[in-house]
């Protein structure tokens, strides 16, 4: 069965920076393109930024080169940097392939306020 496990979120002042790390117990996990998405309250899941099997990285209009994504294929794990974090971004943050193919996992809770 697929776990896709999500760590890092907190609360952090704006201007602030978080690593966001995602576990996915899958197999040929380097075969896949992998994604972190976003959830804010009241709104539809939307996804933050995209790192294929190759490590093209593409991202979010809104993300304006504030996040980067990386990947550890032996770790079988994604990671997301982020930094000069805005209120806008409090979200639940999780990770998946793209397109989403996998279960959701619990997701991590990221808070951005003064």
């Amino acid at each position: 069965q697929v776990q896709l496990v999500e760590s890092g979120g907190g609360l952090v002042e704006p201007g602030g920076s978080l690593r966001l790390s995602c576990v996915a117990s899958v197999n040929f996990f380097g075969t896949y393109a992998m994604g972190w998405y976003r959830q804010a309250p009241g709104n539809q899941r939307e996804l933050v930024a995209t790192i294929t099997q190759t490590e093209s990285k593409n991202y979010g209009d809104f993300v304006k080169g504030r996040f980067t994504i990386s990947r550890d294929n032996a770790k079988k794990t994604v990671y997301l940097q982020m930094s000069s974090l805005e209120p806008e971004d409090t979200a639940v943050y999780y990770c998946n392939r793209v397109p989403r193919y996998y279960t959701w996992g619990q997701g991590t809770q990221v808070r951005v306020s003064s």
